[in-house]
């Protein structure tokens, strides 16, 4: 079983014990288990084991310093709950770091399969952005994570917008709408016509929804790009034990297969030739970097400092050919000659 294999399956786990963890571990799991957790798993499901967060920091944002605001209490009583679920959220994160996204979150896992029936249709290219797209694209997260994380609910709290902002990432996550539906309930899928605001935020949550979808068969993970629990895992990412780690050769340069094979066009895997720790803001320490780096330990997944996954020759030999032999198989060729193998991405 190669790395790849290793991780769709451990997504597939744990996305039916992020979606339908009460219904098959049974009702003390809908108590959930951290309630702070570093991927976008949904409180909208509440079948979830866990959820993201994002959602307890909007509401302990908006209404606790909303009655900071209005007098009812003081400073510190409101930051409490904020600093307990920050901290919750760095005590997961030290241990399992980046790889919350790559390994755990149920939206990555969705978007995973979206891009393989892509594949098998044929719809997605090798590369899936060009460079000046992945620069023009990167600070998304930022404002995502700047603006409907932490900004509207202030403002919303101070009273200079309107309660419907108070919780405008949830209002817009695609991953409400994805783990409500897989649970066979529709009450997430509509447009709130209570306010202007709630109209405007559903109607663009239903479009983020709809365009993940499309995107997905044909761009590699579209909403991580975007995505504002990247931007946070970003700010702490230099204390997380798994870090990728690079040991530069010459032979880099001419190469760049790990660019190729990395799901959110890194470029910079395969340019850095200085820096030891290459674990860069949008890494989702997935490892198919690694797995495709044909060089001997040139590229590593290292936790607390020590080797877990090596780059190495013979395993690139291997992972090529099993690539090769996936990428024959296509659903939109099942009536047709098969085509040679292609390259690898």
């Amino acid at each position: 079983m190669n790395l790849s294999v290793m991780r769709k399956t451990v997504q597939g786990a744990l996305f039916f014990l992020m979606v339908y963890g009460g219904y098959w571990l049974g009702p003390y799991t809908t108590d959930k288990l951290s309630k702070a957790l570093p991927a976008l798993s949904c409180a909208y499901d509440p079948l979830s084991a866990d959820y993201c967060a994002l959602v307890p920091l909007q509401h302990q944002i908006h209404h606790g310093l909303e009655r900071v605001f209005a007098g009812q209490m003081p400073v510190w009583m409101a930051l409490l709950p904020i600093a307990i679920t920050l901290g919750t959220f760095l005590v997961l994160f030290v241990l399992f770091s980046k790889a919350f996204c790559g390994w755990v979150c149920p939206l990555g896992f969705f978007q995973d399969m979206l891009g393989i029936i892509g594949q098998k249709l044929g719809l997605q290219g090798k590369q899936s952005l060009t460079d000046s797209t992945v620069d023009k694209i990167r600070p998304v997260k930022w404002l995502m994570l700047s603006l409907l994380v932490f900004g509207f609910p202030l403002l919303a709290a101070a009273g200079y917008v309107d309660e419907a902002w108070g919780a405008p990432f949830c209002a817009v996550c695609p991953s409400r709408i994805m783990t409500t539906l897989m649970t066979g309930s529709t009450d997430q899928l509509y447009v709130d016509s209570a306010s202007a605001s709630l109209t405007g935020l559903s109607i663009v949550g239903v479009f983020l929804f709809g365009l993940v979808i499309s995107l997905g068969l044909t761009v590699r993970q579209p909403f991580c790009r975007i995505c504002p629990m990247l931007a946070l895992q970003a700010i702490f990412r230099k204390v997380g034990l798994l870090r990728l780690v690079k040991n530069a050769t010459p032979r880099c340069d001419k190469c760049g297969l790990c660019a190729n094979a990395c799901p959110m066009d890194i470029r910079e895997i395969h340019t850095e030739m200085h820096k030891h720790d290459i674990t860069y803001p949008d890494c989702t320490l997935c490892g198919r970097c690694v797995e495709f780096c044909p060089d001997d330990k040139v590229l590593q997944l290292r936790y607390a400092g020590l080797p877990v996954f090596s780059s190495s020759s013979q395993y690139f030999k291997d992972r090529k050919q099993s690539q090769k032999q996936w990428e024959t198989i296509s659903l939109a060729n099942l009536h047709r000659k098969p085509k040679a193998p292609q390259e690898i991405q």
